[in-house]
C-alpha cells in the first residue's frame, strides 16, 4: 500500500487532458492507488508526452471502450473503487455507457468526478473550448495584463489547473468525507468557469469596498501599483516588489538606498506614475541577483523571478524537497506537507497498458479469459 494521507483509496482515471489528469495526480501523489483507463486501439491514444509528470504515480491499463467486453472491464473495476474521474464533454460518459448512473448502479458508494469547461448544464454546456475561454468567461482573464494593453493569457493555470484540476480534487473529497456519514457517493460536477469565478472572489470583495476602481492593470494587485509590480534589473532579468504594508515599504526603500523622506507617500495612487519611474531607475542600477543579495534577511519583500526550471534550483526551493527527480525529470514534488502521513516521491509515468494483466488478475480474472480478451482487443 502507496505512504500518505490517502492510502487505501481506490481511484479508477478515464484517459483524458489537463484537468481531470491534474486531479488524479493529487490524488495519487497523496497515497491513491490511482488506475489510469487508457484507450486500447492503436493510434487513438490522447495526446501527451511519455514522460508527463500529469501522469506521474499511478497504474495504466489498456482498454477498449468501443466494445461491450471493455465497457464492462470499467464496471467491474469502478465496482471496488472509491472514485471514478472522468473529463468528456457532457454526455459522452453515458453515450460510452460509463456514466454517473451507469456506474453508481454498480456501486453506490462510488464518488463520480467529473470536469469539463462550461460544466454539465446550461446554454454553452456543448461547446467546444480552451483555458482561455472558461476563465475569459469567469472574469478571471480581463484583470491579467498592462494598462491600456490587451489581457494577457496566465498560461493555462486558473482554468485547466487551478479552476478545474485543484477544483475537482477539492470536490471529490469532500464528497469522501460526506460519504462517511451518508454510506453513499454522489456526483461531483466542477466546471473550469466555475473554479475560474472562484479564485476572483476577493476581487469581487475590493470592489464592492472600494479597492479595486480603476481599470486593467491600474489596481492595487494587477500590477497598477508601483510597490507591487515586476521589473527590469541590469542584467535583463527581472525581481518581484511586494511591499504593500508600510514596515515592508520601508524596508524596500532602505534596500534600494533611496531617501524615504524625498519619496511620494507609496499609497497615494496620484503619484504612482512618479513613484515607478523612481524605483525603476533604483532597480535597474543593479543585477537581477546583486539586488536579491541585498533584500536577502530583510522584510523588503523582493524576490527574484525565476523561471520553472530556475525554481528548482533556488536554495530555499532545494532545502524544501519542492521539486523531485522522477525518472530523469525534474517536476513539483507532492504537497501539501503532512507530519505523520507524508507521501512518497511519485513513481514514474506507467506506460500505456502496462499494468493491464496484473489489474485485470486482481479483479479475478485468470489467464485465459485475459488473453481472450485481448484476442478480441478490448484489452491492450
Amino acid at each position: 500500500m502507496k505512504p500518505g494521507p490517502l492510502s487505501g483509496l481506490k481511484v479508477i482515471e478515464l484517459a483524458g487532458l489537463a484537468p481531470a489528469p491534474f486531479a488524479c495526480t493529487i490524488l495519487a501523489d497523496l497515497g491513491a492507488d490511482v488506475i489510469r483507463v487508457d484507450r486500447a486501439v492503436p493510434g487513438e491514444d490522447v495526446l501527451g508526452l511519455p514522460d508527463d509528470p500529469l501522469t506521474r504515480g499511478r497504474r495504466s491499463i489498456g482498454v477498449n471502450t468501443k466494445t461491450p467486453e471493455g465497457v464492462e472491464l470499467v464496471l467491474t473495476l469502478a465496482e471496488k473503487a472509491d472514485v471514478l474521474v472522468e473529463g468528456f464533454r457532457p454526455g459522452v460518459a453515458e453515450r460510452m455507457g460509463l456514466g454517473p448512473e451507469q456506474v453508481r448502479a454498480r456501486n453506490p458508494r462510488l464518488v463520480y468526478g467529473r470536469v469539463t469547461g462550461w460544466g454539465q448544464d446550461g446554454p454553452l454546456a456543448q461547446s467546444a473550448g480552451h483555458d482561455i475561454n472558461y476563465i475569459g468567461l469567469a472574469g478571471a482573464l480581463e484583470p491579467v495584463g498592462r494598462a491600456g494593453e490587451r489581457p494577457v493569457p496566465p498560461v493555462n493555470f486558473l482554468g485547466d489547473f487551478g479552476g478545474g484540476g485543484l477544483f475537482l480534487a477539492m470536490g471529490v473529497l469532500a464528497a469522501l468525507y460526506e460519504r462517511t456519514s451518508s454510506g453513499q457517493g454522489q456526483v461531483v460536477d466542477a466546471s473550469m468557469v466555475d473554479g475560474a469565478a472562484l479564485l476572483t472572489t476577493q476581487l469581487h470583495g475590493m470592489r464592492a469596498g472600494g479597492l479595486w476602481q480603476g481599470e486593467r492593470g491600474e489596481n492595487l494587485l494587477d500590477g497598477g501599483a508601483p510597490f507591487y509590480d515586476t521589473y527590469q534589473c541590469a542584467d535583463g532579468r527581472y525581481v518581484a516588489v511586494g511591499a504593500i504594508e508600510m514596515r515592508f515599504w520601508a524596508a524596500l526603500v532602505q534596500v534600494l538606498g533611496l531617501d524615504a523622506e524625498e519619496l511620494p507617500v507609496h499609497l497615494d495612487q496620484r503619484e504612482w506614475p512618479r513613484l515607478r519611474a523612481i524605483l525603476a531607475e533604483a532597480i535597474g542600477k543593479h543585477t537581477r541577483d546583486e539586488l536579491v543579495a541585498k533584500a536577502e534577511g530583510t522584510d523588503a519583500c523582493l524576490t527574484p523571478v525565476l523561471s520553472p526550471w530556475e525554481a528548482a534550483e533556488h536554495p530555499h526551493n532545494a532545502a524544501r524537497g519542492t521539486f523531485v527527480d522522477v525518472g530523469g525529470v525534474v517536476q513539483p514534488a507532492p504537497g501539501p506537507r503532512f507530519d505523520r502521513t507524508p507521501p512518497a516521491t511519485p513513481g514514474p509515468p506507467p506506460q500505456t497498458g502496462a499494468d493491464t494483466s496484473a489489474v485485470l488478475a486482481e479483479l479475478g480474472l485468470g489467464d485465459e479469459r485475459i488473453a481472450a480478451l485481448r484476442e478480441a482487443g478490448a484489452i491492450r
